[in-house]
């Protein structure tokens, strides 16, 4: 299944001028999993998160906690953005910062082949412009001269810019998108785009005069490259955007562009659905094959928000649910692609009863019964057809349903399947057959059975659950029969029979406690 092509996926490239909040580690959870299977699936991966560090709004927010800009970046990437990447095991392969030389560098030379080939002239503008959303706004975007993302003022600017001539590439742009609709999802995502293409497309700004916080125009250095034209660009120049083909940088890029999957908020769908393809196309480089535009988090019926007081930061839940938890339920909870609303309630109830009560309860009963019925170790290899199919079944509908970014119908999936182990292990009643001696391997055959199923569960899950699932693995005695589990290829997890007899279990703490209170 291996290609020279690594499967590469970015999340957003975020803005540094606040700690990140749930939303954030929304977005990047799902890319995290995603990558983690696609890496189970004997792929190649590159896996690109980063911050956004330039702009007026990172300026101005510095400025109002006394500090420069550059140390305001440091402090927060140092101290909030890679810890919070840390605590929730994200394993991302590389962490740009637009303030990096090898971000800005390769900026000014992609800006620069674009005014040398005749995509750049000078303009004015004036108009409405949202400083949290860096960007120049049209009237159908303000309500009641607000902005409605941010539900804040506009101010209305006129500058001397630089302008990309964007209005050239609706054409190609709307052929892109109907000839490829896998290239923009979800569907409504798709429909946003090509709307906003057939109506009135004008020519972007892409410089700024007024502050300089910013990556210097190469030719014209008394303006700064507009943020959303700096930023989009870290998704190439992390893998070496113009370098020479013989180069590290050149390799890196010729394995990994074009981007398979660019994760995105809708509120930033327009800058990564039309104004980067169109960067690229003037550049004469290849497109990202997808970008997906996710929902957002809901807090009280509204998105969430540092400004508006609704954001919540990870820790404010991992500290009551733990980590794999917490990146079970947003993906198994709401719909890839729709708006969702995180209430505690719910997740302490999803937690009871699917965590503890189906997986983590199996397991623990699990454990305990082959070491009190089989002095520990894993009885002889026995194969339940019905569950050896539904396995199968299960393993194909949920690699179908997570490479095409349905986490939600591919953890259905494996959970149903647990389900389904819990409903044998009911129904088998291995506490009653334990008390006929003669029945001693029929006893045996129930526990290899279930064993079994709860090997691929944590193969299946891993991307999700990684810690946990590395104690079961461990507690089953697999780290040391199979190997890592993370090394456990998706396409073999239902070749029955893997767990070998004779392997000696092991207790485990409790995978998901019981809940003592929840905010």
């Amino acid at each position: 299944m291996a290609t020279d092509k690594s499967f590469y996926l970015t999340t957003p490239i975020y803005y540094v001028n606040d700690a990140p909040h749930i939303g954030h580690a929304y977005t990047t959870v799902a890319g995290d999993v995603l990558t983690r299977w696609h890496r189970q699936r004997g792929e190649s991966v590159w896996f690109l998160t980063g911050t956004d560090e330039h702009g007026q709004k990172v300026l101005n927010t510095a400025q109002s906690n006394n500090t420069k800009p550059q140390d305001w970046c440091d402090r927060l990437v140092d101290s909030a953005w890679k810890p919070v990447w840390q605590d929730l095991n994200i394993a991302n392969d590389d962490f740009i910062r637009t303030t990096e030389k090898r971000h800005t560098v390769r900026v000014q030379n992609f800006l620069q082949g674009l005014k040398d080939a005749g995509h750049i002239y000078a303009g004015k503008f004036e108009g409405p412009y949202c400083i949290g959303c860096e960007e120049f706004k049209l009237p159908g975007d303000l309500d009641k001269g607000m902005c409605k993302i941010h539900s804040k003022p506009v101010e209305m600017l006129s500058e001397d810019n630089w302008f990309f001539k964007l209005s050239a590439f609706v054409g190609p742009l709307l052929e892109h998108y109907k000839s490829n609709p896998g290239a923009c999802e979800p569907a409504s995502a798709r429909n946003e785009v090509i709307s906003f293409l057939e109506g009135e497309v004008r020519d972007l700004s892409i410089s700024r005069s007024t502050f300089d916080w910013g990556i210097p125009v190469p030719w014209d250095t008394k303006q700064v490259i507009y943020v959303w034209f700096d930023a989009l660009l870290n998704y190439a120049t992390a893998v070496g955007l113009g370098d020479e083909p013989d180069s590290e940088g050149g390799k890196k890029f010729a394995k990994t562009w074009p981007a398979d999957v660019h994760l995105v908020g809708k509120d930033i769908l327009r800058f990564h659905a039309i104004i980067w393809p169109a960067m690229l196309m003037a550049a004469g480089v290849a497109v990202p094959k997808k970008v997906f535009a996710h929902g957002w988090l809901l807090v009280g019926g509204e998105k969430m928000s540092k400004s508006k007081l609704t954001g919540i930061s990870p820790s404010d839940i991992t500290k009551d649910f733990g980590v794999d938890a917490f990146r079970y339920y947003f993906l198994k909870a709401i719909p890839f692609g729709s708006d969702g609303s995180f209430s505690w309630e719910d997740m302490a109830a999803r937690y009871t009863s699917e965590l503890a009560n189906d997986f983590g309860n199996l397991a623990s009963r699990l454990i305990a019964m082959i070491e009190k019925y089989c002095d520990g170790k894993i009885p002889s290899i026995a194969k339940d057809e019905s569950l050896a199919t539904l396995l199968d079944q299960s393993v194909k509908s949920a690699d179908d349903a997570i490479c095409a970014l349905d986490f939600q119908g591919g953890i259905n999936t494996i959970m149903d399947f647990c389900k389904r182990v819990n409903g044998y292990v009911t129904e088998k009643e291995p506490w009653v057959v334990a008390k006929d001696s003669s029945r001693k391997s029929e006893l045996d055959g129930i526990l290899y059975n279930t064993a079994e199923s709860l090997r691929a569960l944590a193969v299946l899950l891993h991307p999700v659950m990684p810690e946990v699932t590395q104690k079961l693995w461990q507690s089953l005695g697999a780290q040391s029969s199979l190997g890592d589990i993370g090394k456990q290829q998706i396409s073999k997890v239902a070749n029955w029979g893997q767990l070998p007899a004779g392997s000696v279990v092991t207790k485990t703490d409790v995978l998901f406690p019981r809940l003592e209170e929840v905010k």
